[in-house]
């Protein structure tokens, strides 16, 4: 019988998922000095990195061949809770649904999750320069039940949906439990919302280590360190991965017709979380 050791830490893109992995892989590695960011992968895998299907299926994988990725998924995330870890980290941006018949987001390998969702408002001016779209295509893609990530990039196809479908499908899961949490409140709060993840994961809470992961984990200390020496997560669409981190940037930034568009494919799961008033 296969352990429930994987802990998603699950996100439409650009939602704060990777600040995160940040802040988890300074804490818990008990970092005196910031983690470098080539190194966050230590903490744990993704569901789509194309290195782990291959190894799977062989030199013949072809990462862009989404049947293909998807008839090996199950051997990918068994090979990930077989390594007799208590707990196994795994990042994903798939919806907790099916794909072709294909459960994407497996219950019985699956022990919690954290899902991170930020006002799609503001998402989308860093998942358009993420995947070098134009602002009015990604209101568009974040609209659509098909909305993917195809395999590029050394990463798998990965299956988003809209972002309502998406956010309804992590948050109102209860097939396993789910904290749910803002990127408005984790800015606003780094370090009692940190708390709370690390109180959700079963991580005994020391304040000053997470004071200390927080500063680490700053955008501040990941802009420099992705000046100096890259991210391998960046896009080769985007100049870098690491932006402002801005609350609320898309009033001056966002054009009215993607704002417009966006308000009406999402206005309910907008208001569910305060991103919409009335």
């Amino acid at each position: 019988m296969p352990r429930k050791s994987i802990v998603w830490l699950a996100s439409y893109p650009k939602s704060g998922n990777t600040w995160a992995r940040i802040f988890l892989a300074n804490y818990l590695f008990d970092r005196k000095t910031p983690m470098p960011i080539n190194q966050v992968h230590r903490l744990g895998m993704g569901d789509s990195i194309e290195k782990a299907y291959r190894m799977v299926a062989g030199p013949k994988f072809d990462a862009g061949d989404y049947r293909q990725s998807l008839a090996l998924r199950g051997k990918v995330l068994d090979g990930i809770v077989n390594n007799d870890a208590d707990v196994n980290f795994v990042k994903t941006h798939n919806r907790r649904a099916k794909a072709f018949g294909v459960e994407l987001i497996p219950t019985h390998l699956t022990r919690s999750a954290v899902y991170f969702v930020r006002n799609p408002l503001d998402m989308v001016l860093s998942y358009a320069r993420q995947y070098g779209h134009t602002q009015e295509f990604a209101a568009a893609a974040i609209g659509r039940s098909d909305n993917s990530i195809t395999g590029a990039n050394a990463v798998v196809a990965q299956f988003l949906g809209t972002w309502s479908e998406h956010v309804r499908s992590w948050a109102r899961c209860r097939a396993f439990p789910v904290l749910v949490l803002r990127y408005e409140d984790i800015h606003a709060d780094p370090e009692a919302a940190f708390t709370r993840v690390l109180k959700h994961i079963g991580v005994p809470v020391d304040p000053q280590r997470v004071s200390r992961a927080v500063q680490f984990s700053s955008f501040g200390e990941l802009r420099k360190q992705e000046d100096t020496s890259g991210f391998v997560e960046r896009s080769p669409n985007s100049e870098r991965f690491f932006h402002a981190g801005i609350i609320g940037q898309w009033r001056t930034e966002l054009a009215p017709a993607a704002a417009e568009q966006i308000c009406a494919d999402h206005r309910k799961v907008m208001r569910e979380f305060g991103y919409l008033e009335g």
